[in-house]
């Protein structure tokens, strides 16, 4: 009976270990927790990766800067980013930004912010919208 209470307690002991070691850098946020961090830091840099026409169309979030990742060299132009920075990225639905942040984690950039349902949801919400 000593040996299995040692064995769970054990158990439990590594899985609160490995649960506080292993952060992801990735957060998928809503649309008004993107809008209130990337406000607040003025050292991240937002990230639109929508295409030209997108941008175009509907706007995009002050601030931000475009990276198509619809684009044929879209990853190899993220990997160029500064690695330490602080990210905001979003797309039109989440789809594309997704997948961006993933790409992210794994080239080991340190902190992404990824808003979930993406501009579309921006946009409903009536928040700020700059034209080109």
């Amino acid at each position: 009976m000593k040996n299995i209470l040692f064995i769970i307690l054990c158990a439990c002991s590594l899985s609160v270990v490995a649960q506080s070691t292993t952060s992801s850098i990735v957060s998928n946020v809503s649309v008004e927790e993107f809008q209130k961090l990337s406000s607040a830091d003025k050292n991240g840099v937002i990230i639109d990766l929508r295409t030209n026409e997108e941008l175009t169309k509907k706007g995009f979030v002050k601030g931000a800067i475009q990276l198509d990742w619809l684009a044929k060299d879209s990853e190899q132009q993220v990997d160029k980013l500064d690695k330490n920075k602080t990210y905001y990225i979003y797309c039109a639905a989440g789809g594309r930004s997704g997948e961006c942040a993933e790409f992210m984690e794994k080239h080991h950039f340190k902190k992404v912010v990824n808003m979930s349902k993406g501009f579309s949801s921006w946009a409903s919400k009536g928040l700020p919208i700059e034209k080109k």
